[in-house]
């Protein structure tokens, strides 16, 4: 009854904010047409049709995997990828996506609008990915039979599904078909509460990292600014990084270093180019028979195909919202620094990959420096990046895992 209330006012609540903010009036705007423009896709396209959801990229990226895999197996269904957020919907709405058919938002959860959007798309199978489940969709979606699936689901003891007022939430777990947890601490917690159609299929972004590993852009531009440097790849840097990264920077101006920022505001980076011994450039301003030392990628999606290049690379994030996918460089070999993680349970590949040997933590500039001189030790730096590659192969197969169980189920 709460929940249906508060999404029963939450529409007019976000029309008077959004007069005060651009943010939530680009979250409102985008929603404007989705019914009409649902309709008219599936009115041109009428064969069997996949949705899968997802909260915004990082979770996309963890579908890639399942979606390829299934379109391998079924090359005749439609795939209609939802999301929650702007950030993940407007980069991938910009441009094809491969194995997809359809990009949406999906509406806020309202019974009405769930069940109207459930209607017209009208798929055959469901997947929500990670942990961004909507009741009402998930009702309506149950109320036609249609099977749904949670996958690359990472649970805590934390989390209100296991809370003595989580009881709405645990129940709505008990009306997924299957799920399909990334660990067995997840499988463990889900029985402790009587969920047994679940099972550990594994972490599909190992399989997406290492689909990217084996085939990366080639970005010539900046392999030929490279030429014979040994190169630095920081990604998701956020002020806290850039804080211990810029004294090492500045110590070390053999290094190519190319530094994607988490905020592609222009601000930070003219700020941080300041504090840079060395000369930097923009991408987008640059070009590569300049000398430069330093280039800020102030674009998204080079990022993961970046990583080809790196001896070394560094992931921010960890001192603010949260750390960014460690596993995109580890997938290429490449040893791994990140900061300090704050939530341990929320980003378990953290720990995992310090015990494996290719991650390394670090806390202030110093430790930054110690561990990079260790990483420039030849013996030290191989067993690493062994340990990289190994790690990653141990950890490949969660997709076909999990197509493979639900075509055995047909």
């Amino acid at each position: 009854m709460v929940y249906r209330l508060f999404f029963g006012v939450l529409p007019a609540l976000l029309s008077f904010f959004s007069l005060f903010s651009k943010r939530i009036k680009h979250f409102l705007s985008g929603r404007k047409s989705i019914f009409s423009e649902l309709q008219n896709f599936r009115n041109e396209n009428q064969g069997t049709l996949i949705w899968v959801h997802v909260a915004s990229l990082g979770e996309y990226e963890q579908a890639k995997p399942v979606i390829a895999k299934w379109k391998e197996k079924y090359p005749e269904h439609l795939v209609v990828v939802s999301f929650f957020s702007p950030s993940g919907f407007e980069p991938a709405s910009r441009k094809p996506q491969a194995n997809v058919d359809f990009i949406t938002y999906i509406p806020l959860d309202r019974k009405s609008w769930a069940e109207e959007f459930v209607k017209i798309m009208d798929p055959q199978y469901a997947f929500f990915v990670k942990y961004d489940l909507w009741y009402h969709h998930v009702m309506a979606l149950k109320q036609r039979g249609v099977p749904v699936y949670l996958i690359s689901a990472s649970f805590r003891s934390s989390q209100v599904y296991f809370s003595r007022f989580g009881r709405f939430f645990k129940n709505l777990l008990f009306q997924l078909d299957w799920i399909f947890t990334q660990n067995d601490q997840s499988v463990a917690l889900l029985k402790e509460i009587g969920i047994s159609r679940v099972s550990k299929a594994g972490d599909t972004r190992f399989d997406r990292v290492a689909a990217t590993a084996n085939s990366p852009k080639p970005l010539e531009d900046i392999k030929s600014w490279i030429g014979e440097k040994q190169v630095v790849v920081v990604g998701s840097a956020w002020q806290e990084d850039m804080d211990l990264l810029i004294p090492l920077i500045n110590s070390k101006p053999e290094y190519k270093w190319i530094i994607a920022p988490h905020d592609l505001n222009p601000e930070p980076m003219d700020r941080w180019a300041k504090l840079l011994d060395s000369t930097s450039r923009k991408y987008s301003k640059w070009s590569p028979t300049e000398s430069n030392s330093v280039l800020f990628i102030d674009n998204i999606g080079m990022l993961s195909s970046l990583f080809q290049f790196a001896k070394i690379a560094y992931v921010g994030g960890a001192f603010g919202k949260g750390l960014h996918n460690i596993l995109e460089p580890l997938g290429f070999g490449v040893p791994v620094i990140f900061g300090k993680v704050k939530k341990v349970g929320k980003f378990p590949e953290a720990p995992q990959s310090r015990i494996e040997g290719c991650g390394f933590e670090v806390s202030s500039a110093e430790e930054l420096r110690q561990v990079f001189k260790k990483l420039e030790n030849g013996e030290f730096y191989h067993a690493a990046a062994d340990s990289a590659k190994k790690w990653v192969n141990l950890n490949l197969g969660a997709a076909d895992r999990i197509v493979s169980f639900i075509h055995s189920q047909k």
